[in-house]
C-alpha cells in the first residue's frame, strides 16, 4: 500500500475533513496546506497528484495518537524516515488504544481471521525470531475493519 493510500483510507474511516488533517498533522507540530493534503488525496492517475513520503505519513499518524490519546509530556515522537506496514499498525493500535482481541474484532469485520500469535508477530522488535512482516492484504483489510467498525451504515466500501 502506499502512504497516499493509507491517508486516504484513514481519512475515510474516520471521516475527516480536509481542515482535521491538516489540525492532525498540527498536533505532531507539523504544518501543511490545505494544497498538500488536496495532492495527497488525488488519485494516482491525476496530474496534480503529489506522493506522499513517509515522514509525512508517519507525521500524521502521530499525530493522530495525539489527538486519541493525547500528547505526551515532553519531546515529541520523531517521525521515521522509513515507515513499513508493520509500523504503520502499531501507530493505529496505539492511536485506538486496541488490544489483540480488539483487532481480531476489527479483522472478523471483513472476514479475515489470524490467530492471537499471527498478531502479535506484528508486533514484535525485526530482529525478534517471532517477527513477521505484515503484508498489505492484512493492513487494508485491517484498515476496511475499521471503517466497518466507524462507520457500519455507510454501505460504500473504500474504492482505491
Amino acid at each position: 500500500m502506499t502512504n497516499n493510500d493509507i491517508l486516504r483510507r484513514i481519512r475515510y474511516a474516520f471521516d475527516f475533513k480536509d481542515k482535521a488533517v491538516i489540525e492532525i498533522f498540527a498536533l505532531a507540530e507539523v504544518v501543511v496546506t490545505k494544497e498538500q493534503v488536496i495532492a495527497w488525496l488525488k488519485k494516482d492517475e491525476d496530474e496534480a497528484f503529489v506522493q506522499m513520503n513517509s515522514v509525512e505519513l508517519s507525521s500524521f499518524l502521530n499525530g493522530l495518537i495525539n489527538l486519541k490519546r493525547g500528547k505526551r509530556e515532553g519531546e515529541q515522537p520523531k517521525p521515521e524516515a522509513r515507515l513499513s506496514n508493520n509500523m504503520v499498525f502499531q501507530k493505529l493500535r496505539i492511536a485506538l488504544n486496541l488490544k489483540a482481541e480488539d483487532i481480531l474484532d476489527i479483522l472478523a469485520l471483513v472476514n479475515f481471521n489470524i490467530s492471537k500469535h499471527e498478531l502479535s508477530a506484528f508486533f514484535r522488535k525485526p530482529d525478534n525470531k517471532h517477527y513477521r512482516e505484515c503484508k498489505d492484504q492484512i493492513l487494508r483489510n485491517f484498515l476496511t475493519g475499521v471503517q466497518r467498525q466507524l462507520r457500519p451504515d455507510d454501505v460504500t466500501e473504500y474504492q482505491e
